[in-house]
């Protein structure tokens, strides 16, 4: 007994720093489309994201929207469980609810070491860091031409990869992640 409470202190001892110095994440909100795919929408800390010139450099970002798109096990056969979903359009508008005014940006792909291959930006919101915002995404199905689909998938899952989806949410305080930086 005694030694699975000297583990257990050991543990907490060794994994208590890398809670300290976590960087915060803001999960937006979950969803899924069909044909069982998982999505995650996150607010996180503005990132140095290559190349300059395609992508917003991090001292003109005030936070890095992502959009994490993953096969869940509801997925049509073939499909790995945790996979990454290629190929999707994804559009974020970004409205501030204090002036009404707006920017639409197109999430693009990204790979980091945390969260691998996910659709992301770094954006500057329309206003001031501390006042709230709404997001829209609108996730549409990959550009025609840009994926093939077998006959099988056609078959059995459908003519479209996916239908995509629209997904709001409100009242977001961005405040605490546009302050923090990563290094």
């Amino acid at each position: 007994m005694k030694s699975k409470v000297l583990n257990a202190i050991l543990l907490v001892t060794w994994l208590a720093p890398f809670e300290l110095f976590a960087l915060p994440e803001m999960v937006i909100g979950e969803a899924t489309i069909n044909p069982g795919i998982y999505l995650t929408f996150e607010g996180a800390i503005k990132d140095d994201v290559a190349p300059l010139g395609v992508f917003l450099a991090e001292n003109e970002t005030d936070v890095h929207i992502e959009m994490l798109a993953h096969w869940s096990e509801d997925a049509p056969k073939g499909s790995v469980p945790g996979g990454y979903v290629a190929y999707l359009q994804v559009e974020l508008l970004v409205k501030n609810e204090r002036t009404d005014t707006s920017i639409t940006v197109q999430l693009a792909p990204h790979v980091n070491l945390s969260d691998n291959l996910h659709y992301a930006q770094n954006i500057k919101l329309p206003g001031k860091i501390d006042d709230k915002y709404t997001l829209k995404f609108i996730i549409k199905p990959p550009m025609n031409g840009s994926l093939g689909l077998h006959y099988d998938w056609r078959e059995q899952v459908g003519e479209k990869f996916t239908p995509g989806g629209n997904f709001t949410f409100e009242g977001l305080d961005f405040s605490k992640i546009a302050k923090t930086t990563r290094r």
